[in-house]
């Protein structure tokens, strides 16, 4: 496993960089948890405050003991702490029956059992259609893909690719909620990793709001630089 990067470190909380493919938390079967690889590589225990799911790239608040641990996951529940992501999907969200460029999703999500209200605010910023090498039935096939700003305004588990799912505009290569057919034909063209990041994070540190910002995981350039 690759050296964890640190974006920022205060008395408090550090914020890294997690990589596609890395599990925020150790269990059953996972080896090489982020908890524990940054842990061994400060040299003392870190605690979680939020998590991403092992195939979403991008900016991760872990804390430096349990008090902070208490109070930054109290903060990162409220507006004091802005989360933006990146996406790249199959076509645009539809609202109402209506394809849109900038909008709202709200309603309840189910995940893992559990029913609960969420929120996601999404710009798209990009789109462009692949065209495709002709099938077996020498049809030939066109992919229409976006890039989309998502800002949350909760903090759902799996909320993004639930929400975007049913604005029938799923994730590229998302293999849980998304579309399986579109993601075989996306193989194609080398997408086989979810196209999901979180790549902006506004924090109140310092006395102020700073902003830390990272680049789009190599994953995602290579499919964005062919729209």
């Amino acid at each position: 496993m690759n050296k964890i990067s640190i974006l920022y470190e205060d008395d408090e909380i550090l914020l890294v960089n997690k990589e596609y493919g890395v599990s925020v938390q150790g269990g059953a079967g996972i080896a090489h948890p982020l908890d524990e690889e940054l842990s061994n590589q400060l040299g003392y225990k870190i605690f979680l405050v939020h998590r991403l799911d092992r195939e979403t790239s991008g900016i991760l608040i872990v804390a430096k003991n349990s008090k902070a641990a208490a109070k930054w996951t109290n903060l990162i529940s409220t507006d004091q702490v802005k989360k933006e992501y990146t996406a790249l999907c199959f076509g645009i969200p539809v609202i109402n029956g209506k394809p849109c460029l900038k909008g709202k999703l709200s309603g309840t999500i189910e995940a893992h059992g559990r029913v609960q209200e969420a929120v996601t605010f999404f710009e798209v910023v990009k789109t462009g259609r692949v065209t495709l090498e002709p099938g077996e039935d020498n049809a030939l096939c066109a992919l229409d893909i976006s890039c989309l700003h998502i800002t949350l305004g909760s903090g759902r588990m799996h909320q993004i690719r639930i929400q975007m799912a049913k604005a029938m505009c799923p994730l590229l290569a998302d293999d849980k909620h998304g579309n399986f057919r579109m993601n075989k034909k996306a193989r194609k063209i080398g997408v086989k990793k979810l196209h999901l990041a979180a790549t902006r994070l506004t924090v109140p540190v310092e006395g102020n709001y700073r902003t830390f910002e990272i680049p789009l995981p190599e994953h995602m350039e290579r499919t964005l630089s062919i729209l």
